[in-house]
Order: structure tokens, then C-alpha cells, then sequence
């Protein structure tokens, strides 16, 4: 999970200080210490862990927050104010020609994921209304094209290629052929090598040359730390990025990389990569992620994922039949899909402000394979169980057990669970310290 072991550090320093009526400057220096080994311990670049130190230590020391009525909670403001000047003020978006086509450059070393990035972003374009043409220039990985060319497939999105010729000129031809296609986008798959080299900056340069492009993105993997911060330094000086793509920080658990590229070589990061699916790509934004790095949640993303997975119509219809007490077995299980779509539970506990505090408790114990065994059972009934489930008797239970390869348990506890949350639900009018009980054996452990 992205910036786990950061968040769990500042955790305990903010803990100290929230605990405290009045704060000395001497109680800031020494949280300052512990902030600075936490952002070293996270492989922030050092030079930028001391200039964000430096900042915050001048503003936190100041008579504002030492005669505050909450110096601890001003401290920490204080701290999030900072931290999303380091990655960037504002969200940074990527730019497009006033005369299409527009050309996206994707730079990077090879392993990356910039030819997966490349299929994700195209993507993205295309639910903004882009018309993309994907084009496959890295001719020297074997199966790089091939790659490309069944990522498009599953997109629906041309891929355009050429064979016995150098990238150079595939790029060229490309940007023809979606000129005279009336395409709006050309993302240019490159090239990547194992370390930088004087080959490889000589193509991209004279494939910029040709192509013209709005933006070059560098796709870097955010897990390799402060070698993606060099690797930006790198590109930077020989190409002039426009931006940078962070992959795998869902799988980055210290997250230096997303705090360091932006204040390091002053170009922003635009995407970030959180998973594997085609979907998995998002735009950067600095407030939100300072306030995900220090457990405040992240609820704008939250409601996103929910506008974007969720079917509006569904939802309505949904909510008539909970209004009206007809919830069945398979509202459930649409209901648990729907969430399940918008990614992993940990991810999305950790969006909702109170909660992302308490998730070194809350780690861990939540099964997300529970979802798919719970739907297994839910499929292995006939459409006349799932929509009135009192009719499962012993003899039922057992057929369905056998079905989905659980046992006669697995369907009781089932059974149960949906029998309290049709019970919580008839009695959701109910206030005060029956509603409370009722739904405290729906919170998760360490909630």
C-alpha cells in the first residue's frame, strides 16, 4: 500500500503532539528529528527531506502556533501545507495541440511498464472523448509490439506498426497516418534500455524531432526510489519532459519517489499507476495524496471512484428496493461486486477521513477473498433462493455447499449475515443505543 510505513511514522509523531495542551519549540525540534527520519527512512531525496524541514521548522516555531488553542493540530496543517508544495501545488494535466494530432512521447527504461502505461493512458483518453491511435516504436524487446498491438485489441484502439524499419521513421509515418485518419491523439510507445545511453537519447531526440510532441511523459516505477528520481534527472536534461507517470505506488510502501521527482527536477508528476488493470491509472494530485500520506483520507477520490464504477441507474433502482424491504441475495452480491470494482477494501477504508489514522489496526484483517467466496455460495443457489432465501432448509444448504465447494457453514454464516443486514436495514429509523448496537457488529476489527 502506497506510503504505508510513512504514514504509520508520522502517525506516532503527530500522536505525541496532538496529546499536548501547549508546545514548546523545543517539542518541534524534536518532532522535526522524527519527521526527518521518517521521510529518509521513506527514500525521500535528502537534500529535499532538508529544505521541507527547514520550511516547516520556521513556520511551526512561529508565535501562531506555540500560542494556539491547538498547537499540535497546527502543527500538523502546517506540515500538509508543505508536503503538497513539495509534490506540486495544484494537479498538473496534460496538454493538447490546437491543431491535432496531438503527440504523447512515452520515455522511460525498459521495465518500466511504459508500453502497459501507454494502453492505460489511451484509455483514459478515450473516456474523455479522444479519438487515440497507439503507435508501437519499441522494435528492439522482443514481443514489446505484440504487447502493444493485444493491449489495443482489448481497448478496442489501433495500434500502428511497421516492420524492417527503425522507430524513427515508424514514428513519423505514424504521426501521417493519424494526421490524414483524423485520429486526435498518437501515443508513441519508445524504446527503453536497461540504463541510459548515448544510443538511446539520440532516437528519442530525433523521434521529438519528427513527431513534435505536446507532451513526454517519463514512465518511471516508483519502487526502485530514489534511482526513479535520478532516472527523471537523466531524461530531464536531455529531452525537457513535460511530465512524469509513477507506476507500481500502489506496491510502494515508502513512496520517496512520489515526494522527491517533482522538487528534484521540477517536472510534474500527471499520472500515477495503482494496479495492474487498464483502469489503474489516475491523476496526480498533490493536496490529496499529502492528506492520504498523513491518514486524513481522501474522500474527493473516493466519491470519484464510486461516480465513475457505480451504474447510476442501478444504484437508484437499488435504493427503491431498499426503501421498499425487497433486498434479496442477489442485490447483495450486485452490491458487493460494485465495491469490489472500485478496488481493494484496505485502499478504500483508507480514502475515508477518521479511518485512514487507524489503518496499521484495520491491516490485515479484512479477507478480501471473502467477496468472491461470498458470491460462489450466492451462485450456487437458484434464482428462487436468492431472491427469498427463508426457503434454504437443511437439504438446500447442503446442494449448495457442494456446489460451490464450501461447507454447510460457510452458507449458515452467510445466511446469518444477510438476515442481520436485512434486519439493520428495516430498523435504520431506529436512533439512539439500539441502532448503535446493532450496527457495531458491522464494524470491522480495529474500527
Amino acid at each position: 500500500m502506497a506510503f504505508e510505513g510513512l504514514t504509520d511514522r508520522l502517525q506516532g509523531v503527530f500522536q505525541k503532539l496532538r496529546g499536548q495542551g501547549k508546545i514548546r519549540e523545543e517539542d518541534v525540534k524534536a518532532a522535526m528529528r522524527e519527521v526527518r527520519l521518517a521521510l529518509l527512512e521513506a527514500d525521500v531525496n535528502y537534500k529535499v527531506v532538508k529544505n521541507f524541514i527547514q520550511a516547516v521548522s520556521e513556520r511551526a516555531v512561529g508565535q501562531e502556533v506555540l500560542t494556539s488553542i491547538t498547537p499540535g493540530q497546527q502543527v500538523i496543517k502546517i506540515v500538509h501545507d508543505e508536503l503538497v508544495n513539495m509534490m506540486g501545488a495544484t494537479e498538473s494535466r496534460v496538454e493538447f495541440s490546437n491543431r491535432p494530432p496531438t503527440v504523447f512521447m512515452m520515455v522511460g527504461l525498459q521495465g518500466a511498464g511504459k508500453t502497459t502505461t501507454a494502453a492505460k493512458l489511451a484509455k483514459t483518453m478515450l473516456k474523455e472523448g479522444k479519438k487515440p491511435l497507439l503507435v508501437a516504436c519499441d522494435i528492439y524487446r522482443p514481443a514489446a509490439v505484440k504487447q502493444l498491438q493485444v493491449l489495443g485489441e482489448q481497448l478496442s484502439v489501433p495500434v500502428f506498426s511497421m516492420e524492417n524499419t527503425d522507430a524513427v521513421t515508424i514514428a513519423k509515418k505514424a504521426w501521417e497516418y493519424a494526421r490524414d485518419e483524423h485520429y486526435d491523439l498518437v501515443i508513441v510507445d519508445t524504446a527503453g534500455r536497461l540504463h541510459i545511453n548515448e544510443e538511446l537519447m539520440q532516437e528519442l531526440k530525433d523521434m521529438k524531432e519528427v513527431t513534435r510532441p505536446k507532451e513526454i511523459l517519463l514512465v518511471v516505477d516508483a519502487m526502485t526510489g530514489q534511482d526513479a528520481v535520478n532516472v527523471a534527472e537523466s531524461f530531464h536534461a536531455d529531452l525537457g519532459l513535460s511530465g512524469v507517470i509513477l507506476t507500481k505506488l500502489d506496491g510502494d510502501s515508502r513512496g520517496g519517489a512520489a515526494l522527491s521527482v517533482r522538487a528534484v527536477t521540477g517536472c510534474p508528476i500527471k499520472y500515477i499507476g495503482m494496479g495492474e488493470k487498464l483502469e489503474a491509472l489516475e491523476i496526480f494530485y498533490p493536496e490529496r495524496m499529502a492528506s492520504r500520506i498523513l491518514g486524513m483520507g481522501d474522500i474527493l477520490s473516493l466519491v470519484e471512484k464510486a461516480q465513475e464504477r457505480l451504474n447510476e441507474q442501478q444504484t437508484r433502482e437499488m435504493e427503491q428496493r431498499l426503501k421498499n424491504q425487497e433486498f434479496n441475495l442477489e442485490d447483495f452480491l450486485e452490491q458487493l461486486q460494485q465495491i469490489r470494482s472500485m478496488g481493494s477494501f484496505e485502499e478504500l477504508l483508507g480514502m475515508i477521513p477518521g479511518i485512514g489514522a487507524q489503518m496499521k489496526n484495520i491491516r490485515g484483517k479484512i479477507d478480501e477473498k471473502e467477496i468472491f467466496r461470498v458470491g460462489a455460495i450466492i451462485q450456487s443457489m437458484t434464482p428462487e433462493e436468492r431472491q427469498n432465501p427463508d426457503i434454504i432448509n437443511s437439504g438446500r444448504k447442503r446442494r449448495i455447499a457442494a456446489g460451490c465447494g464450501m461447507h454447510v457453514q460457510d452458507v449458515n454464516r452467510l445466511l446469518k449475515q444477510f438476515h442481520e443486514m436485512k434486519k439493520m436495514l428495516k430498523q435504520a429509523g431506529m436512533s439512539g443505543k439500539k441502532r448503535r448496537g446493532l450496527l457495531n457488529r458491522f464494524r470491522l476489527p480495529g474500527m
